[in-house]
């Protein structure tokens, strides 16, 4: 009788796939400025960093548009009150005070489901990276996270037959085939444990660029 410990490789982090050179605007940063800076490099939001590379807040086009909206529409009191924030936004000029604040941020070593489900939860499409002091070291976006999903097929297959076939299946494991297409994994073959089976198909599950296992193992005749 033996005892399997299931060991899996490292998963991918937030630092794995963040872009690591951020565009970024000081707190003094002028209105023209920001949409002149986000033109330039094709982004739709930037982060407001101060002193020691800490991250502030954020300016989003959303923040500017804001401006647009109330250019010529004079609120009254009462709508002015409902919308304190957007209208100071609208008459402000400086990302100090355009910005979002305090900033969604996500630490490197987050996981990427972790990171998928801040965003989910706060409504945006960025994340802007920080250390434990608050200081910038990139930015992870929608697609960054997409990104693992783009692994080749045979990397998969050799990720899931080393990490989890060959660790479950010691005795058996050369039996077993490993089929990677589009990122679906199809586990095939015969095994002696099969009470391992529904982990087997679950780790696979897990391994970062996984779209999908289809699980085909039965279980091997004979001692």
């Amino acid at each position: 009788m033996h005892t399997t410990e299931v060991v899996s490789t490292r998963p991918f982090t937030v630092a794995d796939v963040m872009t690591g050179t951020v565009v970024t605007v000081p707190p003094g940063a002028e209105f023209k400025e920001i949409v002149a800076t986000m033109e330039r490099w094709k982004v739709t939001a930037v982060p407001v960093v101060g002193s020691g590379g800490r991250v502030l807040g954020v300016v989003s086009e959303a923040d500017l548009l804001l401006k647009e909206e109330f250019h010529d529409h004079r609120l009254g009191l009462v709508e002015q009150m409902r919308h304190l924030d957007a209208t100071a936004k609208a008459g402000s000029r400086r990302a100090g005070d355009l910005m979002t604040s305090p900033a969604v941020t996500v630490a490197p070593e987050a996981s990427l489901p972790q990171a998928a489900r801040l965003m989910a939860a706060r409504r945006v499409k960025r994340l802007p990276v920080v250390d434990a002091s608050g200081a910038i070291q990139g930015i992870v976006s929608r697609a960054d996270l997409l990104k693992v999903f783009l692994r080749p097929d045979d990397d998969l297959a050799a990720e899931v037959r080393h990490d989890v076939v060959e660790h479950l299946f010691p005795l058996s494991h050369r039996e077993v085939g490993v089929r990677v297409d589009a990122g679906v994994v199809t586990l095939s073959g015969a095994v002696r444990d099969t009470a391992l089976v529904p982990l087997a198909a679950r780790l696979a599950r897990a391994v970062e660029g996984v779209v999908d296992v289809r699980c085909e193992l039965t279980a091997r005749g004979g001692r």
